[in-house]
């Protein structure tokens, strides 16, 4: 008959207490330590990493169109809507007009007098007829265009005040929070020959009148620099166009 014997282990680090017993009086070896791992360190998942405006900025367009379906977390993608949405409320609560604005007497109180505290006005006095007036409405007109947050309105003079003299045409008033901040008395008010830059030069001689609606509430050094360099592209562009005339002929 096979001679079978078993050898029962314990659980790994488990001692008796005659062992203890034993290494108290020296007769065994220090319990050896319990077997510890490494605490596991899993590596690092770009999809498991928190999302940042800057990282969806950086995709490209075939990648954002992918998103939708790749990307797992939801809470981001709701937080990114939200900060996009207030963002293009900000955008929508500037005025924006680009064009001058005719209006009659009985539209001034409104449309003036009572704009916004944050809107600046330029009102044009003017006839019909007047070849002074139609050279500041095109300068004007550009700097509508130009500065589309900068309200500006024309109305015929002696509607605006009754019996205003022709010799004083055009005449541009500035408005804002319903009060005159600067007249202009005129055509040579805006330097011998009248230009947009010239007369966005003129306007913002005193106060940020302009507002081009993309940079926010400006100072006057900041709005006036804005139009020199406005001015410097414009002459750079005309130069160019001159040279490639010249050239072509």
């Amino acid at each position: 008959m096979a001679d079978y014997h078993f050898v029962y282990k314990d659980v790994e680090g488990a001692s008796t207490q005659w062992d203890d017993i034993q290494r108290k009086l020296g007769n065994l070896p220090p319990k050896p330590p319990a077997f510890k791992p490494d605490p596991f360190t899993p590596a690092e998942d770009e999809d498991s990493q928190p999302k940042t405006k800057s990282w969806i900025d950086n995709k490209t367009e075939e990648e954002l169109e992918d998103l939708e379906d790749d990307l797992d977390d939801s809470r981001f993608l709701e937080e990114y809507r939200r900060k996009r949405l207030a963002e293009m409320k900000q955008v929508v609560k500037i005025a924006k007009f680009g064009s001058i604005i005719p209006i009659s007497g009985s539209d001034f109180v409104r449309e003036v007098s009572q704009a916004p505290s944050d809107v600046w006005v330029v009102v044009i006095l003017y006839k019909d007829g007047y070849p002074e007036c139609g050279v500041l409405m095109q300068c004007v007109e550009e700097l509508a265009r130009m500065y589309s947050a900068t309200k500006f309105v024309k109305i015929i003079s002696t509607e605006c005040i009754p019996n205003y003299p022709d010799c004083n045409l055009p005449t541009v008033l500035v408005y804002n929070n319903g009060a005159v901040k600067a007249n202009y008395v005129g055509l040579h008010t805006f330097g011998r020959r009248c230009t947009p830059e010239g007369v966005a030069m003129v306007l913002c001689q005193s106060d940020p009148v302009l507002n081009d609606g993309q940079s926010g509430e400006a100072s006057r050094e900041a709005v006036l620099e804005g139009v020199r360099k406005r001015f410097i592209e414009k002459v750079v562009t005309l130069h160019e166009n001159d040279d490639d005339g010249s050239s072509s002929d």
